[in-house]
């Protein structure tokens, strides 16, 4: 079997993947320097075949790493929007300069395929939903931005290298293992946190805002796909259910009790998401198979 590379492979979606990799028997090293706020754990996979390393993609040199890898799942970043506003300069630093730092240590090592870890928040206001991977970005935080320019280096490198990468674009992915630490915690995680210590659910402005929700097996679904290319590509594709549920509905959904309090909206939020999948189904062979009405008190 091949083998595989994952950065940020302790966190919530890298160390599904992992799982998923050794499933498949394929033997992977794990880059991630354990720094993401708000996991409340980083998660290990002590099978044969895994080997972890502590180490910084911004600052550090993982070249050695990199050698004999096949494919890389790139997931190691600054992920949180309202955090980056506050620490702009990490978040570049991590998200843009490591996300050069590991095409080039991929480039240079011959790895076949990147599969980059996106976001759909870079679609912003001006695009209306469904959101299409051919319109405009209209990015609204640093963190938009930063994964906005992550993708623009991995276009480049193809175009100047001929080396390949996918890019896949989460919408608000939940499931085992997600985020539940601090107010800006993924709004699954955190309602279900406040849930189990019999809180209030905090609803951000009137709960009217509209999200469409991944499970967190579906995009690992996706990363698999990703790297089954036989020609030099470079594809972006939207992973999401192609729903989209209020945040009001989310919580009704979680809520034992109805117990709800309503708190300031945030700066530089978009009032809906919802991808278009259509090219992802064509392009990927994929579709979401878990919807959250379905999932979301399933763990």
């Amino acid at each position: 079997m091949s083998k595989c590379l994952v950065t940020g492979g302790c966190g919530f979606i890298g160390s599904h993947i992992v799982d998923r990799l050794i499933s498949l028997g394929h033997t992977i090293d794990v880059i991630d320097d354990l720094s993401a706020p708000q996991n409340s754990a980083f998660y290990y996979n002590h099978s044969p075949g895994v080997e972890y390393h502590k180490n910084d993609i911004s600052t550090d040199d993982c070249a050695s790493i990199f050698k004999d890898v096949d494919y890389v799942f790139h997931l190691a970043a600054r992920s949180r929007i309202q955090p980056t506003i506050s620490n702009p300069s990490e978040c570049f630093e991590v998200n843009v300069l490591g996300t050069q730092r590991v095409l080039e240590w991929s480039r240079l090592s011959g790895v076949k395929n990147l599969v980059y870890s996106s976001t759909s928040s870079l679609y912003g206001h001006q695009n209306s939903t469904p959101f299409t991977p051919n319109m405009p970005t209209d990015c609204l935080n640093p963190y938009s931005m930063s994964k906005w320019m992550g993708e623009q280096i991995c276009k480049l490198y193809f175009q100047l290298y001929d080396f390949s990468s996918t890019t896949l674009r989460y919408f608000n992915v939940y499931g085992p293992r997600e985020p539940v630490r601090g107010e800006y915690a993924p709004v699954v995680g955190l309602f279900k946190r406040q849930v189990a210590r019999y809180e209030s659910v905090t609803v951000v402005g009137d709960g009217n805002q509209k999200r469409d929700f991944t499970y967190i097996d579906d995009v690992v679904n996706a990363n698999i796909l990703a790297i089954d290319i036989e020609t030099p590509a470079y594809n972006i594709y939207n992973i999401g259910s192609g729903k989209s549920y209020s945040i009001l509905e989310l919580a009704n959904m979680i809520s034992r009790n109805g117990d709800i309090v309503h708190i300031p909206e945030r700066p530089a939020e978009v009032r809906e998401t919802l991808a278009d999948i259509e090219s992802t189904k064509l392009g990927l062979g994929w579709s979401p198979e878990y919807f959250i009405e379905d999932m979301i008190n399933s763990y």
